[in-house]
């Protein structure tokens, strides 16, 4: 990807799953992630890697101080508590990040019945709808809990 990125078009965008929160601030508590995957400093070093090559979190870039989360585990209710972390990210070359008008998660996609444990990640591209902030702004994920005040499901038998 490195070498398809470094000489391929100028415009470029990677984006999806990557099943790494970037920052302790892209999940609900990094307390809880200890010793777990997504979080660790060689998946972050990877994607740090990526970013050097001058791609940019666009997401992030919008909404820099808010909790967006775009996953939610389907145990414990973790969407409805909403502790969730962001793992599908949208990176983008200059070019193209300088196009963002609007960038959000879509979290109505998350409810109802059957739904992924993702949410959509959206990106407009030079014309939004309502011009910056896109049609469905992301009500930012709810205040942080205090740490140490929920656990993942995978950790309930641990101490």
């Amino acid at each position: 990807m490195r070498d398809q990125l470094a000489t391929g078009p100028e415009a470029a965008i990677v984006c999806g799953d990557m099943n790494i929160a970037p920052t302790d601030a892209d999940v609900f508590d990094p307390e809880a992630y200890v010793g777990q995957t997504h979080v660790t400093p060689p998946e972050r070093a990877a994607l740090a890697e990526l970013q050097k090559l001058g791609l940019r979190d666009v997401v992030r870039e919008r909404w820099p101080a808010e909790r967006v989360f775009t996953y939610w585990d389907y145990r414990a209710g973790m969407f409805h508590r909403d502790l969730g972390m962001r793992i599908d990210l949208v990176l983008a070359s200059a070019p193209v990040a300088g196009r963002v008008r609007a960038a959000w998660v879509d979290r109505q996609a998350r409810k109802g019945s059957g739904p992924s444990d993702h949410a959509p990640v959206i990106v407009d591209l030079d014309e939004a709808p309502d011009g910056d902030i896109g049609p469905v702004v992301p009500p930012p994920s709810a205040p942080a809990a205090k740490r140490g005040a929920a656990r993942l499901p995978q950790s309930r038998s641990r101490p």
